[in-house]
């Protein structure tokens, strides 16, 4: 029997990969990143206690404080603590430590989100566009992905559950969710400064307080300030190039009126002023010019830094009000009602050069309100959680895309985006022995949406009305004009979960889960319907009824141990995914009546079906009371098995030429943690020294890699290639004093110490001046840390 090269390659990666969980689980150590205890921000993630025994891991991962071995399914959880200790500066630096995800900033900026779990999530953030990933802050809803990448203060823990969610966390979580949980107010009055400084003029301040006011009432507020030169320069006006210039504050008000009832509001605020981050042309500009590449990663020559006279801004806050009654030691109720908003200015340079030749001046906003009530039962057999949830949101933007070609062309697109979705939903597991148990859980969800959507091209590169030129002359009649009653669709989907878990001995739980999700329907934000032979051709007619909901069945097999005491814990994880109606972004060139290249289009379609197989595998081992050691691998198997696309002479299944974006196959890391006792000027306390190696195999940014044969999308191939980075590994490192009262604590660290250039993002425009254009992530940075707790 002959085995194709690609086909060997994946055989020789899958015994390998089976060899090492052999290996780990005959050798000494295994992974799982321990966490501190719940409400005791004082307690290290995963420190050996005075005792030597290891502290427990507490999550709400299934709504419902439990162990965090204890919970049928993958989730990796990092405590406020730890994420300090380590001066991790936000969430994109789980990337390098939890298994098959990437999160990142969004291309072109500094605080919007991309997220992908398992090979599934979404990186365009125009409205209307639906993430695969949920976010969640305190167990709100983030819908839209601005401002959601904000920098870590005020935490009590990150949680990362993979696979699909839908039971308890609804649509849109088909990869996966993100959990910030921040950190209940103090009994008694606190008081904590934290200063940073590192190279590239780092200076961070962040300012945290609470007090008690009565027996019932605590008042706390968090104020940070996040302020670092760019990383580059524009080397036409000197202008920073990925700096960063952000204020954040949080207030907190906590009531317990009576010894059953808790009662929480908070509000928050970001506002982030840092330059446009512009991207590096990677291909030679237009003639006559003909510009070459400049010589760092870093640099840029754009010209884009305003939208209608306001330059780039990202403002997002919200509020919340949490409601907790205990009706018995058994029973308790809780509901959370939250309101979000934010408004971004975006430049966005796609060619990146002096002259206004391919750009986008783009402003974002969106507002969400959302209800969920939960019942939590907990009894000696039973326990579960149902509820109801209600969320109405709003998704605008308006954009003009600047042409300098036929003489100069703005194209204004403008989405306004309805969603009202409402679901309910129950999970429980029940005991059938002291060491068997089986969880069934189930979710009903409506989601309703419309949209209108506006599309039309004007005359010079002076902008369209919508973005501050009000004499904008148009070229011709709207390439689209469609309102509400002519973009709505109703999507309904029940998804449902069971699984059961196992304590095949007092070390080794084994658990097993199958379970669907969805992301909901949508419209196609960039649709223009004279490229699709007007608004009633049947062409237009199917893109009006939008794209189907995504959809997603997983099984997954797992086994999570805690050997000598919880000194060695490992997770295994192997998964199988069927993944359906994937749906593809992106745009295509339109044409005028000679030839020429007058504009583009969205091309979203529901593309086909994938399937995702892979292996994660996490431990931890306290080989001393001074020593741990933790490490990580994963391996993904992701391939689209259908993906059509219409040319001349009909439907084209393309799948044999595509890759999964953001997805690498493999996946690794292992850190080495030392903790020695070390006193300064006579005050005791421990010195940490911590290394951590990461490393990722070759990413895509595009799905298309190699020629299908169709002219639309052939020229692409060679920018697709481009952004694709080559597998790299990362080495950091940090030295931390901690005073025995925990009230100082001291550190240097450094990351990505090789001062690696890796690509992280990008665009690809072949079609348009033949742009591409990459994002790099941080080169080496250093920074002294100082946190004082009063």
């Amino acid at each position: 029997m002959r085995v194709s090269n690609k086909k060997f390659a994946r055989l020789n990666r899958s015994a390998i990969s089976t060899a090492v969980l052999l290996a780990i689980y005959a050798g000494p150590i295994g992974i799982a990143q321990a966490q501190q205890s719940e409400g005791t921000p004082e307690a290290q993630a995963g420190a050996v206690a005075a005792d030597g025994s290891i502290n427990k891991v507490i999550v709400t991962a299934r709504r419902r404080a439990e162990l965090i071995q204890d919970v049928p399914g993958a989730v990796t959880a990092l405590s406020g603590a730890e994420l300090e200790k380590q001066a991790i500066p936000d969430i994109t630096a789980l990337t390098e430590k939890v298994p098959n995800t990437t999160l990142k900033a969004s291309r072109g900026t500094n605080t919007t989100l991309t997220a992908f779990i398992r090979g599934i999530g979404q990186q365009d953030p125009v409205a209307g566009f639906e993430q695969g990933v949920g976010i969640y802050l305190d167990d709100v809803y983030l819908a839209r992905p601005q401002g959601a990448l904000t920098d870590i203060y005020d935490l009590e823990r990150i949680e990362v559950l993979r696979g699909p969610q839908g039971t308890l966390y609804g649509r849109n979580t088909i990869g996966g969710a993100v959990k910030y949980v921040t950190r209940k107010l103090a009994s008694k009055p606190t008081f904590d400064v934290k200063a940073t400084v590192g190279n590239y003029g780092q200076k961070d301040l962040v300012l945290k307080g609470s007090t008690p006011v009565s027996d019932i009432l605590r008042l706390g507020a968090t104020v940070g300030t996040f302020n670092r030169d760019g990383f580059g320069k524009n080397v036409v006006n000197g202008r920073e190039n990925y700096n960063k210039d952000v204020v954040a504050g949080r207030f907190s008000a906590e009531m317990t009126p009576t010894s059953d009832l808790f009662m929480r509001f908070t509000a928050d605020k970001t506002v982030d002023k840092s330059e446009p981050k512009q991207g590096y042309r990677l291909t030679p500009g237009p003639a006559p010019a003909n510009l070459a590449p400049l010589g760092d990663f870093y640099d840029t020559r754009a010209n884009l830094y305003a939208v209608n006279g306001q330059e780039q801004k990202v403002t997002t806050e919200g509020g919340s009000l949490l409601l907790e009654y205990t009706v018995d030691p058994t029973l308790s109720v809780k509901s959370i009602t939250a309101y979000r908003k934010s408004l971004s200015y975006a430049p966005i340079d796609f060619d990146s050069l002096n002259t206004p030749i391919w750009e986008a001046p783009s402003i974002y906003s969106d507002k969400q309100t959302s209800q969920e009530f939960q019942l939590t039962y907990t009894g000696s057999r039973i326990q579960g959680v149902a509820g109801v949830f209600f969320m109405k949101t709003n998704a605008f933007n308006e954009f003009d895309v600047l042409y300098n070609a036929l003489g100069g062309l703005s194209l204004l697109t403008r989405d306004d985006i309805d969603t009202e979705t409402w679901a309910v939903f129950a999970d429980a597991s029940y005991s059938l022995t002291d060491t068997f148990n089986i969880t069934v859980g189930g979710r009903y969800t409506s989601d309703e949406r419309t949209a209108a959507i506006f599309k039309r091209t004007y005359l010079g590169l002076a902008g369209s009305p919508n973005l501050g030129n009000p004499g904008a002359v148009p070229l011709a009649a709207p390439n689209t004009d469609l309102g509400p009653d002519a973009l709505h669709r109703t999507d309904k989907k029940f998804t449902p979960k069971i699984g059961f878990g196992w304590k095949l001995a007092p070390e080794h739980n084994v658990y097993s889960t199958f379970a669907k999700g969805f992301k909901g329907g949508m419209f196609d934000p960039r649709m223009d319907l004279v490229a699709t032979g007007g608004p009633t051709s049947p062409a237009s007619l199917v893109k009006r009824r939008g794209v189907d909901p995504e959809e997603v069945s997983t099984v997954e097999l797992g086994l999570k141990s805690a050997l000598n005491g919880g000194r060695i814990q490992t997770n295994a994880a192997v998964f199988y995914t069927d993944y359906k109606n994937v749906q593809v972004p992106g745009s295509i060139p339109t044409f005028a009546a000679n030839g020429s290249v007058n504009g583009f289009a969205g091309s979203l379609t529901n593309a086909g079906k994938a399937k995702i197989k892979g292996l994660e595998l996490e431990a931890l081992a306290y080989v001393t009371n001074q020593l741990s050691v933790n490490a990580m691998y994963s391996h993904i198997d992701a391939d689209y098995k259908e993906w059509f696309v219409a040319n001349a002479t009909g439907l084209v299944n393309i799948a044999p030429n595509t890759e999964f974006q953001n997805t690498p196959r493999n996946a690794a890391n292992i850190g080495v943690n030392y903790d020695w006792p070390f006193a300064i000027a006579g005050r005791n306390g421990s010195l940490s020294l911590a290394n951590s190696l990461s490393y990722k195999s070759r990413v895509y940014q595009t799905e298309i890699v190699s020629a299908p044969g169709i002219p639309a999308l052939d020229p692409t191939v060679p920018g697709n290639l481009a952004l694709a980075q080559d597998g790299y590994a990362l080495w950091d490192a940090g030295l931390v004093w901690t005073s025995a009262d925990r009230k100082i604590q001291v550190g240097l660290h450094g990351r990505n110490l090789a001062d690696k250039r890796y690509k992280v993002a990008g665009y690809n425009f072949s079609g348009f001046f033949n742009t591409v254009t990459a994002f790099y992530g941080d080169p080496r940075t250093v920074r002294a840390t100082l946190n004082l707790k009063f």
